[in-house]
This record gives structure tokens, C-alpha cells and sequence, in this order.
């Protein structure tokens, strides 16, 4: 460890010893007889192999399986502390914030430490989340796993030897990690969330924001420890007028930087996954002054139906041959076959399967993880009812009330046949993870934008010609079409006409895609069904945004803005 790395480890030691929560942990990591501290990337994979927390397989990756109800993330059990220093500031109108109170989670909180000092072994490891220093959060993740601790290796950044500069260098986050083990359900008895068979849930993925702590009891799903770490950051960093975005990052080789929001089914990975273009990465970042920055250092991408011909660079990333020692990529719920072959369509185990690893696993990225403000922002919705144009550019105002819905919708599915397409709003494209009165990121939006005069595009990568059943799935290539045209800039002169169904400027022209497809209303067969579909579409927001906004004082030029508005 060179000196200036030594001398910045020495300081967080100082910034996660802030409150007595934090200091409680960190005594259990100091006093603990068999702790593993900051272990190499090498040494970690050793230890999960050796322990038999996951499969070394022939190409390298390491496969692992959790239980059932860790396949995913568990967000009637992710809990935000209530707190007099940070209440006024969470929505908790939005059924993702649910509150626990302070005496409970100190009570989880010593019964996890308790565990935790009883572990045969320990593994801490100090990471930071965000690859711009002047930001760069200090972590210390505390667990009794060696595959926690790896996935903190591939997943969090290692400490720059500038974090000296970072506005949270002297106050980090103290994470404690309990995977597998689970709460005593009798102690917690009407205090914690009630199963519908009457009992008490046995997990809690829990973050408190005013003591910069945050602890995952009983779920072994890695994705937790992520989201957890995500949404501390989309609290901490609007106060510092920051923008947190959910979304990915890439750019070409003049430095022209594209973001891509949209959830998932939209086309996100697909789209931004462009050979042309250097990834800066794939799910989180941040928007300073300075630019968009990377949280991550890596990956943590969707298996299921990986296609190696159409998702080669994931693919490789994951699969690649190599010694297990310099692999290291986890692949979680995978139906992984003891001669290590694998199915990645089989979902038997879950539809979430997936995979982590370094960003440094990919050919074309970009290792900074940093670049300059984006020219080009892309919201992406796979609109299933079939009446929103293929592309659509949106003024800042637009851009607000858009990004404040996060609008796509799915199909529910059925045995017997068509159905009717789901709506789907998840404000800023990751409800989840976005704890904040609303109007505080979407104004932040505003101001970057204003700033910046970054152009933003509505891409519809759903259906056109009918809703799904009738009409048919846009293809990928005019679909690529129209986001290279949009990041070339060549939409930028083109003429424009309102849809007045949903208050949007459409290009009459876009090249590589045929103008009657810009207008959705010309590619039906009954004009009347489209009229009568987008109506009811465009009720659905408006209905959307009084349940959600009507109280939450969003300037009117935004309001307005609302289809059905």
C-alpha cells in the first residue's frame, strides 16, 4: 500500500467513527480474533471458493445459488430510519419509503453486531461509491461472508488517493452485511413487517441516513447490498446539488457523452451497449458540476436470455475463459450444471439471475468511469398501448414532467392469449431508490439542463401500427436508427409537430426510418381505436400525477405538462 493510499485509509478510519452506531460496528471488526481486512481481490476469491459460498467453474466465473426469497430484492422489508434531522425531507407519500423507528432498528442493530462478533470469521472491506472524488462516499462493508465481501470488491470503487477532496471525507457509511442469517421473528413481533400468514417477517434491508448507517439482515440477494448503497447516495448528494440518475452512460470518441433512462424492458442495456461509443457505465452516476461520474466499479447485469451474439461484450465479460484466481465474476441463480455448462434461458430458479463483475471485464470502456456533461440524454419506454411516437423531443419543462413519471408499461401475460398492456410510473426511472420529496430531483433535472443545454429525446421502443396483439414490436434497427440520428444531431434542424395527445414535438423526418411511422396515429388501420387509446393513456397520467404530485408543489409549467393535462 503505497503512502498516500495509507494516509487516506488513516483519515476514513476517522470519518467512520462519526456516532456511536458506527464506533459499535467498528469494534466488533477490531476486537474480532479472526477478521479479514481489506483482503485482495485474489484472496477473496479464495476464500469463497475454500468456504464453498460459490463453484469455481472450468472458464473461471463463480456460481452461486441463495434461497428463495433472496432472488431479489425484498421492498416491503427495505426500511429508511425516522429520523428528526432527515424526515421533512422523504416522501412518504410513495409506498417505497416505509419508516421504521429508532428503537427498533437499534434493536436490530445490536442483535446483528451480536452475531456478527460470534462469526468464526469476519471480512471488512473500505471501498468508495462514486468515481469522482470531489464525492466519493468512503464505505466500510462489515460481513461474515467472503462472497459479500468480493462483491464489494467488484461492485464499489477502491479508495482514490485524493479522497482527501471529497465533501464526505470525513463522514462515511458503515454497512453491516448478514446474509444468511435471520431475525428472531418472536422478538420483533409487531414491529417489523406481518406475512400474510400472520407472521413476522425474519429479514430487513435497513438504511439510516442521519447516522450513515445501513445493515442487511437475512437477505442473501447481492442486489440488496447495492440498491441499499444506491439509495444512500440518491439521498446524501441533492443536498450538494448533485443529481443521482439511475441510468447508463456512454460516449463517443470526441467526448459527446449520452445518458440512457428506462426501465427495464425498454431497451436500456441494449441501446447503450454501442461499440462505437466507450462505456462509462451501465446503472448508476452522478451529475456535479464537474460532469457524470460512475458510482460503481462494476457491473451487476441480467442473465436471463443472454444472447452471445447480441449481447457479446456482457457476455464475454462473464463467461470468459480464465483461472478462477483472476476471474472472480459471480454469477447468482443461474442454472449452472455441475460440468459448468449453463442454461441462461432456464429461469426455473428465478428470472433474475445475475452476474457482477469489473467494469475492466468489458473491451470498450472507459476506466475513469468519468466524463463531461451529457449532450444527449435518451428516456426510453416500451409503450405496449401503441400511440407514442417513436421519438420525441422534449424542452426542459417536458423533460421534468417525464422523468418525473417514468413511464413504460408491461404486459401481465395470460394463458388464454391478449391482454391488455400494464402502466407502469416509476419516478426518475427508479422509484425504489429515490427517497426525496420529489420536486428536489426533478428541479435539480431542471437546472442541469438549463445549465447545460444538454437536448433530451422520448424514445418509444414498444409497439406501433395497434397495442401488443395487434400492432407489432418496433424493430431494433430503426430503433438504433433513431438514437443514432439523435445522438449525431440530426434531429437538431429537422422540422417538428405537436402530438397534442401528450404535449410532445414529433420530426416529421428521422433518417434511416420511414416518416409515416413518426406520427403513431397513421401506422393504425382504425384511426378511431388509436384516438380512443391514447385518451385513456393519457388519463392514466394525469390520474397518476394528482396521486402522487397533486400535494407535492410542482411548478405549474411542469404540471402542464401532463398528458391529460
Amino acid at each position: 500500500m503505497n503512502t498516500k493510499i495509507a494516509k487516506a485509509k488513516s483519515k476514513i478510519e476517522k470519518a467512520l467513527n462519526t456516532n456511536e452506531l458506527q464506533k459499535s460496528a467498528n469494534a466488533v471488526a477490531a476486537g474480532h480474533k479472526n477478521a479479514v481486512i481489506d483482503p485482495e481481490r485474489k484472496e477473496a476469491i479464495k476464500q469463497v471458493v475454500q468456504r464453498r459460498e460459490a463453484l469455481a467453474c472450468k472458464q473461471g466465473f463463480l456460481s452461486t445459488l441463495t434461497p428463495p426469497e433472496s432472488t431479489g430484492r425484498s421492498p416491503k422489508d427495505t426500511l429508511i430510519v425516522l429520523n428528526r434531522q432527515t424526515d421533512e425531507y422523504i416522501d412518504w407519500d410513495s409506498p417505497n419509503n416505509i419508516p421504521i423507528d429508532r428503537e427498533t432498528f437499534e434493536m436490530l442493530w445490536e442483535d446483528a453486531l451480536k452475531v456478527m462478533g460470534k462469526k468464526q470469521k469476519i471480512y471488512v472491506t473500505d471501498r468508495v461509491i462514486g468515481a469522482d472524488s470531489s464525492y466519493a462516499l468512503p464505505v466500510r462493508t462489515i460481513t461474515d461472508k467472503a462472497l459479500t465481501s468480493l462483491f464489494t470488491l467488484n461492485m464499489f470503487r477502491p479508495i482514490p488517493k485524493d479522497i482527501n477532496k471529497s465533501i464526505y471525507g470525513k463522514a462515511g457509511f458503515v454497512l453491516v452485511v448478514l446474509p444468511y442469517d435471520k431475525i428472531d421473528t418472536q422478538r420483533y413481533s409487531a414491529r417489523l413487517r406481518q406475512l400474510p400468514n400472520g407472521k413476522t417477517s425474519n429479514m430487513a434491508i435497513v438504511m439510516d441516513f442521519g447516522r450513515r448507517v445501513g445493515l442487511v439482515y437475512g437477505s442473501a440477494y447481492a442486489g440488496s447490498v447495492k440498491k441499499l448503497m444506491f439509495t444512500v447516495m440518491n439521498y446524501y448528494l441533492p443536498f450538494e446539488d448533485i443529481l443521482p440518475i439511475h441510468c447508463s452512460a456512454n460516449e463517443n470518441g470526441k467526448g459527446d457523452l449520452a445518458l440512457f433512462l428506462g426501465l427495464s424492458g425498454t431497451g436500456k442495456t441494449t441501446l447503450s451497449a454501442d461499440p462505437d461509443r466507450a462505456l462509462i457505465g451501465d446503472d448508476e452516476h452522478g451529475w456535479s458540476d464537474h460532469g457524470i461520474a460512475n458510482f460503481e466499479n462494476g457491473c451487476y447485469a441480467k442473465l436471463i436470455n443472454l444472447d452471445p451474439a447480441k449481447e457479446p461484450e456482457i457476455h464475454n465479460a462473464v463467461f470468459h475463459k480464465d483461472k478462477y484466481l483472476n476471474h472472480g465474476a459471480i454469477v447468482e441463480n443461474a442454472m449452472v450444471y455441475l460440468d459448468s455448462t449453463y442454461d441462461l434461458s432456464d429461469e426455473r430458479l428465478t428470472p433474475n439471475s445475475r452476474a457482477s463483475y469489473p467494469l475492466d471485464f468489458l473491451t470498450n470502456v472507459k476506466l475513469s468511469a468519468k466524463g463531461k456533461h451529457p449532450k444527449t440524454i435518451v428516456f426510453l419506454t416500451a409503450d405496449a398501448n401503441g400511440v407514442l411516437p417513436p421519438v420525441s423531443r422534449l424542452n426542459q419543462e417536458q423533460a421534468m414532467l417525464w422523468f418525473l413519471m417514468g413511464y413504460t408499461s408491461k404486459l401481465a401475460g395470460t394463458e388464454t392469449g391478449i391482454i391488455e398492456p400494464v402502466t407502469v410510473f416509476s419516478r426518475f426511472f427508479g422509484q425504489p431508490f429515490m427517497s426525496l420529496m420529489p420536486k428536489i430531483y426533478s428541479e435539480l433535472l431542471g437546472k442541469q439542463l438549463a445549465k447545460h443545454k444538454s437536448r433530451v429525446f422520448l424514445i418509444n421502443t414498444g409497439w406501433t401500427g395497434g397495442p401488443y396483439g395487434i400492432g407489432e414490436r418496433i424493430d431494433i434497427n430503426l430503433t438504433r436508427a433513431i438514437v443514432n440520428a439523435a445522438l449525431d444531431g440530426k434531429l437538431d434542424d429537422v422540422e417538428y409537430s405537436e402530438n397534442t395527445d401528450f404535449h410532445l414535438e414529433v420530426p416529421n423526418s428521422c433518417p434511416g426510418v420511414p416518416s409515416v411511422m413518426l406520427n403513431p396515429i397513421n401506422t393504425w388501420a382504425d384511426k378511431d381505436k388509436y384516438r380512443e387509446k391514447a385518451k385513456f393513456l393519457a388519463l392514466e397520467f394525469s390520474q397518476h400525477f394528482d396521486k402522487a404530485y397533486g400535494n407535492k408543489r410542482i411548478a405549474e409549467e411542469v404540471r402542464i405538462q401532463c398528458p391529460g393535462k
